[in-house]
């Protein structure tokens, strides 16, 4: 009995780390859908310039500190797998970003967010990969209900979105929805058979060259002024190096509706920040969607730790 209790113990701890990890990947991305902001908002650089340049800034970096270890034998049967997964990581932001431009912030990110851990779920439960109980449709629910208070009370869909607009919105939105639900459920395995520093810098080349195409419809400019260049490099190296590479490090680790759910931290992390350095303000739903998000999560870390007990 006793010889058994250590490593229940490592896969429980390692359970909470993934755990941690993924929702350091979400914090990491709401900062960057605050710089984002800035540099389309401000200095009107388009979002697939952005996305370009942070995925190519994100794979330099990977590559120099992860290539050598790329081993080309385990790589070669998984080509096909890492192409679709990088390009799915690249089609998800794109499609998020076209559906924002359509009709403005709030619906698309609540489609695009919201959406794949629903959809990861019955997939898993499907599957048998996941228990449908009690405390999973409460996680779950409670998770997309905070964010839904979240989101909708801070951003609004444009009121002069004609119904065309708004259709094209929402299939785009859609489709990023099912485009990160199919990252997420593929990363993990690319990241187990690779590495996490190898699978995510495999994944991030390709969705750098997959954005790069967006070149054919719009240029793709590299800033040239310093402030503008110091966001870009922020979010090469921060929300993709590291993010990326903690998500792979997650998704190796946890199921992908934990996955999904602990990177909803993203849009309350840029609501957090938006009202701390742009004075926005954080009113009583948005508190209360917070605490239901934050509670949700907690509640997968006590899941976590209920199944390496069994």
């Amino acid at each position: 009995m006793n010889t058994f209790k250590p490593q229940l113990n490592v896969h429980s701890s390692s359970a909470k780390m993934a755990l941690i990890a993924a929702c350091g990947a979400g914090v990491m991305w709401g900062t960057g859908a605050l710089v984002v902001n800035i540099l389309v908002a401000q200095y009107g650089f388009t979002p697939e310039n952005v996305s370009f340049w942070r995925f190519s800034i994100g794979a330099v970096v990977l590559v120099g500190v992860f290539g050598r270890g790329i081993v080309w034998s385990r790589l070669r049967p998984l080509l096909p797998t890492v192409i679709l997964s990088g390009t799915a990581m690249a089609g998800y932001v794109l499609l998020w970003f076209l559906g924002i431009e359509q009709m403005g912030a709030a619906v698309p990110t609540l489609i695009a967010l919201c959406l794949p851990p629903v959809v990861v779920t019955i997939i898993g439960v499907a599957r048998g990969q996941e228990r449908a109980d009690l405390q999973l449709l409460l996680v779950l629910s409670g998770a997309i209900t905070g964010t839904v208070l979240i989101i909708t009370q801070h951003g609004a869909t444009s009121a002069d979105v004609d119904s065309h607009s708004t259709l094209l919105g929402v299939v785009f939105s859609i489709g990023s929805a099912l485009l990160y639900a199919n990252f997420s459920m593929i990363n993990g395995r690319i990241s187990i058979a690779l590495g996490a520093g190898q699978a995510t810098a495999c994944l991030t080349v390709v969705a750098a060259v997959v954005m790069g195409l967006t070149a054919l419809f719009r240029p793709l400019n590299w800033p040239t002024e310093f402030p503008q260049q110091a966001w870009f490099l922020y979010l090469g190296l921060v929300t993709a190096a590291l993010a990326l590479l903690a998500f792979s490090w997650g998704a190796a680790r946890l199921k992908p509706t934990a996955l999904t759910v602990a990177t909803l931290l993203e849009p309350l992390t840029a609501v957090v920040l938006s009202a701390l350095l742009l004075g926005q303000h954080f009113d009583s739903l948005q508190w209360i969607g917070s605490s239901l998000l934050l509670i949700s999560i907690w509640g997968l870390g006590r899941r976590a730790s209920e199944k390496g007990k069994n």
